[in-house]
C-alpha cells in the first residue's frame, strides 16, 4: 500500500491510532480498578451488616435512660416523703 502524495492521511492514521492507544491506556487500569472495588464491596456490606446486628440493641439504649431516670425520680421522691 502506497501512501506517496497522500502522507497527510498517512499522519492521520498515526495520530488516529496513538490516540487509540492512549485511550486504552488510561482505561484499561480504571476498569480493572472498577472490578477490585466491586470484588471488596461484598467483603465490606458483609462487614456492615455484622455491625448492624452488634448495634441493634442500642434502639433500647434511650428507652433504658428513660426508665433509669423514671426511677431515680421516684427515689428522689421518696427520699423527700420520708425527711431526707
Amino acid at each position: 500500500m502506497s501512501f506517496a502524495g497522500h502522507e497527510g492521511w498517512l499522519l492521520g492514521y498515526v495520530i488516529g491510532l496513538v490516540v487509540v492507544l492512549v485511550v486504552v491506556a488510561l482505561v484499561v487500569p480504571i476498569l480493572l480498578l472498577a472490578h477490585r472495588i466491586g470484588g471488596q464491596a461484598s467483603s465490606v456490606n458483609a462487614g456492615l451488616e455484622k455491625a448492624v446486628t452488634n448495634t441493634a440493641a442500642l434502639q433500647e439504649l434511650n428507652t433504658t435512660i428513660a426508665s433509669a431516670t423514671a426511677i431515680v425520680a421516684g427515689l428522689n421522691r421518696g427520699r423527700k416523703r420520708l425527711g431526707g
